[in-house]
């Protein structure tokens, strides 16, 4: 029995396909949702279904009933604190895989661990300190250690599309890693599907090759056929829109601390193989692992994916 957290979003919509999909078929499989109308409908016919949240004590109870292995993913709220709405809401679960003996857990985690600023760094700070706190309910844990996602340009569609500007705090040359949802969906994947390793580790998912906004605006300019510039915001400028929004104080401060860490290199310096031994079979009581450079680049997510949402 795999369980599956936040099967509608991002990276679980990936993952859930992946595994359905699989040849041969993997075990039963299980997802947490709050609204299973959300689920596709040939999707629930072939899953069992437990509604509700997954930050929820009872919820989370009734999901790991039996389960092998879960898939862990927080979908941060911008309510709370960091804290709050990483380890806040991962405890519940935590407490829930002692409890029911689950053997494997595979997370949705970030970069940063071990480098200067990983104490620092907002809201990957408060996602490592979730990661410690799943360790230490005695599962075998992998954490996939993700640099920023391809689809966070999706939130400057519109701006591409009206002004040919996208934003962000980064300097214009300063290059890091970068990935796509489904790659790390991909790499989730193996790691359920074959549960011969043990320990706790971390798995860099860091995509084919580091970019910069610079080489981000050239290859838009290309792959959508008009010219994409970058504009560097401040973190002053970033805060007061993040708070204009609703977000909570603090967890708008994670933001911004987050992306400082970033512009100082907090993604960089993982070793990137074009190939690597299975994950899956890495065992370690650290928390590094090899590194995965995944296959999607940016070009290619360009095309398939803000390429119509641009033209939308």
């Amino acid at each position: 029995m795999i369980v599956i957290t936040a099967p509608t979003g991002n990276i679980g919509s990936h993952l859930l396909t992946r595994l359905l999909d699989s040849d041969p078929a993997p075990e039963d499989l299980r997802v947490v949702v709050r609204d299973p109308a959300r689920l596709p409908d040939v999707v629930r016919e072939r899953v069992e279904v437990v509604t509700g949240s997954h930050g929820d004590p009872e919820t989370v109870d009734r999901a790991f009933a039996g389960a092998d292995a879960v898939f862990w993913l927080v979908p941060p709220d911008s309510s709370l604190t960091p804290e709050a709405a990483y380890s806040g809401f991962t405890r519940p679960a935590a407490k829930a895989l002692t409890r029911h003996g689950v053997g494997h857990v595979v997370g949705v985690s970030a970069l940063g661990r071990g480098t200067p600023a990983a104490g620092r760094a907002g809201l990957v700070t408060a996602s490592l300190a979730m990661d410690d706190l799943i360790a230490s309910s005695g599962v075998a844990y992998r954490a996939l250690a993700n640099p920023s996602f391809f689809e966070n340009l999706l939130e400057e569609a519109d701006s591409i599309r009206e002004n040919g500007v996208f934003v962000d705090c980064l300097d214009a040359d300063r290059k890091a890693p970068l990935v796509a949802v489904a790659d790390i969906a991909a790499t989730a994947a193996s790691l359920l599907l074959d549960r011969t390793w043990t320990g706790v580790g971390s798995v860099p998912v860091l995509g084919p090759q580091d970019l910069s906004p610079t080489d981000l605006a050239r290859i838009m300019t290309e792959q959508l056929g008009r010219p994409v510039r970058y504009e560097r915001q401040s973190y002053d400028d970033l805060h007061a829109a993040l708070v204009g929004y609703g977000l909570d104080k603090e967890f708008a401060q994670g933001v911004v601390d987050m992306k400082r860490a970033k512009d100082e290199g907090l993604d960089a310096g993982v070793p990137r193989t074009a190939a690597h031994a299975s994950p899956a079979t890495t065992s370690t009581t650290t928390t590094t692992a090899t590194a995965t450079a995944t296959a999607t680049t940016f070009e290619q997510w360009c095309a398939r994916v803000l390429k119509p949402a641009v033209r939308a």
